[in-house]
């Protein structure tokens, strides 16, 4: 944190997860001796995001997120690609009012393909990289979003994927007006949020 507090920059976790429509096990409820029922949707596909979670000292934290459909169509990206990557972190780039970004990030295969660096390595005067140790989500507060998002869905069953895209939103779009439980997400790493 101090080097970005010298630099004037944000401190940027990213990470990727996808959102099925198989809900994830949850609590439920229902009258003694009737078995609850479990309603899913039908269809395939996912509701691929890709998240950051910005943090600089004396700012509020900040959600920045981006989401895809996946249908399970033969020949279809099952990912975010190197150009989807480059457009996300010139959005954050320019959303966080153009200041440079230390983003950190896993080893995924995207994260370090010839095509994403070809974008990296120009813009070096505003983006630095850091990558995190093999296996470290707990290292990373974005982890928490996607906990966060999978429990508040539990307990819903949407009919399609396309029924889920908007849950998906709705649930972010309210993690980035509560900056209070993002700063909970970066505390869990074990991250200060203010340097001493």
């Amino acid at each position: 944190m101090r080097t970005a507090q010298f630099l004037g920059a944000w401190v940027v976790f990213e990470d990727e997860a996808g959102q099925h429509l198989r809900p994830a096990k949850g609590r439920t409820w229902s009258r003694r001796g009737r078995t609850p029922v479990i309603v899913t949707g039908k269809g395939s596909g996912r509701v691929l995001m890709a998240g950051m979670v910005c943090v600089k000292p004396g700012r509020e934290t900040r959600l920045i997120y981006r989401t895809q459909l996946y249908r399970g169509r033969t020949g279809e990206k099952k990912g975010f690609r190197a150009r989807e990557f480059a457009a996300l972190l010139t959005a954050a780039h320019q959303q966080l009012g153009g200041a440079p970004l230390i983003v950190v990030w896993d080893y995924a295969t995207t994260h370090h393909a010839k095509a994403l660096r070809k974008f990296c390595d120009p813009n070096s005067d505003w983006l630095t990289i850091v990558r995190l140790p093999p296996y470290a989500p707990d290292l990373n507060p974005v982890e928490g979003v996607w906990a966060h998002l999978k429990k508040s869905l539990a307990s819903l069953a949407p009919s399609s994927i396309e029924d889920l895209i908007p849950l998906v939103k709705n649930r972010l779009r309210h993690l980035q007006n509560h900056p209070d439980v993002l700063n909970g997400f970066v505390t869990e790493t074990g991250l200060a949020l203010e340097p001493p």
